[in-house]
């Protein structure tokens, strides 16, 4: 992997809540944050597409994820992205070539003592370096198959579809 081109898209990793009522907006990508803090060894860039809740996701957003992966001659991203629709929008890049896309996100906001986001983000950084080309979910601390996982809101965690 010559360098890890990160695609921000907002979600629940990158909330900050500001009161009791849950009012929240989407932040800075906190993973940026997280990388510099865990000093990792290898080059990567972020870009930001995106601050929107994945329940707020369009076409037209999946199109414009689609087309900053593709207009890229990098061949190993990472996508932060909200965990309600993160199936639907592996589903929208389909064939991806050689490309090995690996999506994560956290059930919890990255600024939470408890969030499951450095976990999530650190798996996720060692799945796109070992994975075969394709698009993976880094979740729950398993690798899946988009075509083959569901996230479970009553148990908040993502488990195998079907």
């Amino acid at each position: 992997m010559k360098k890890l081109n990160i695609l921000t898209t907002g979600g629940t990793i990158d909330k900050i809540y500001y009161d009791d009522k849950s009012d929240y907006q989407i932040g800075e990508p906190e993973i940026g944050r997280i990388l510099r803090a865990m000093n990792v060894a290898f080059e990567w860039e972020i870009r930001a597409l995106l601050r929107k809740d994945s329940l707020h996701l369009n076409d037209s957003d999946r199109s414009l994820i689609c087309q900053a992966i593709f207009a890229s001659d990098d061949s190993h991203f990472l996508i932060t992205h909200g965990t309600d629709t993160m199936v639907e929008t592996a589903a929208a890049l389909g064939d991806v070539g050689e490309r090995v896309i690996v999506m994560t996100g956290a059930l919890n906001p990255a600024r939470f003592i408890d969030s499951d986001a450095v976990f999530n983000i650190g798996c996720a950084v060692g799945a796109v370096q070992c994975l075969p080309p394709g698009t993976w979910i880094a979740m729950n601390g398993r690798i899946w198959d988009p075509t083959k996982v569901r996230k479970n809101r009553a148990e908040n965690r993502f488990e195998a579809a079907g």
